[in-house]
């Protein structure tokens, strides 16, 4: 399935059994609300999905279900977040072997790599997968930016064609789309800013409390496509505080217990995570609860 690198697309959580094994009946409630609420392609593996924890096996086990229960309606993403070249490669291979449709591919992690090694490890990755390539570009957490000088370099690959835009700095949106055009689509990753980024011309948004909420954020995109500016800033004036727990360390921990919530997961988290305790697990059950008790009416977003 080729992609559209444009809509909602959210970058699901793992879920887990209590004793810590895959939980596909809860990953498949929450994909299926996903779905009705309209999403427009599946994000796995991400720091939401907590792939830092998960095995190669998990991995090619969470692929290959999300690929059998979507049937072909949305694209399937999977996260390249890998240590070595080699790894990376191999990596993208198994994706494709596994059915995923594209990739959404970081920088290599752990070692800060220069421009001329980050390249070589994007061009890498490029020419040994026909999969279209989303470049992760998130300096604030992952401390490696990829500039537009360098897209320059890495557009000569047909099959890199989009940008999770997480700097952020909104004046990108618009320096990109100056830059490139249409060439690189640009699909913002930071909840906080999306709703700006979206109106500055990013062509999506790789939502993360979309877990939780997926109708209230398809109905934000979607007004804002169709020029319904001032409803889409009412819900995501609603939304900020709920947002602002997807820009803590404790991200994960916010969003699965919000999932609770919304009845579309569990709390359960892979160690070295643990579940919210103290003060921190007071506070976000607060903004939840207050958000659900103003939670907006919906307009009939999928035919506006």
């Amino acid at each position: 399935m080729s992609v559209k690198w444009e809509g909602i697309m959210p970058a699901v959580t793992t879920k887990f059994n209590d004793d810590d094994t895959l939980d596909f009946a809860m990953f498949e409630t929450n994909l299926k609300a996903q779905l009705d609420a309209g999403v427009h392609g599946i994000v796995l593996g991400g720091t939401l999905g907590e792939a830092s924890t998960l095995t190669e096996s998990e991995k090619r086990s969470l692929t290959k279900s999300t690929v059998d229960m979507v049937k072909g309606k949305v694209p399937v993403m999977i996260t390249l977040a890998e240590q070595s070249t080699k790894a990376a490669v191999k990596a993208a291979n198994m994706a494709e072997e596994d059915g995923a449709s594209g990739l959404m591919m970081l920088p290599p992690m752990r070692y800060k790599s220069t421009d001329r090694e980050t390249l070589e490890f994007f061009n890498s990755v490029a020419i040994n997968t026909s999969l279209p390539i989303m470049v992760y570009n998130n300096p604030v957490d992952y401390k490696i930016e990829i500039t537009h000088k360098m897209f320059d370099e890495l557009l000569k690959h047909d099959n890199i064609e989009a940008v999770k835009e997480s700097t952020r700095n909104t004046m990108n949106i618009t320096r990109i789309k100056n830059r490139f055009g249409d060439r690189l689509k640009i699909m913002t990753g930071v909840d906080t800013i999306a709703f700006e980024s979206m109106v500055l011309g990013a062509d999506g948004w790789v939502a993360g409390l979309v877990c939780a909420f997926p109708e209230e954020t398809v109905a934000m995109y979607e007004l804002i496509k169709a020029g319904q500016i001032k409803e889409a800033l009412d819900i995501h004036r609603w939304f900020m505080p709920l947002f602002e727990l997807d820009i803590v360390p404790e991200l994960v921990q916010n969003i699965k217990l919000a999932e609770v919530y919304t009845g579309l997961g569990t709390e359960n988290v892979r160690a070295p995570r643990l579940p919210l305790i103290g003060d921190e697990r007071k506070f976000a059950i607060k903004t939840i609860e207050e958000s659900l008790k103003t939670r907006p009416a919906l307009p009939d977003y999928k035919n506006l």
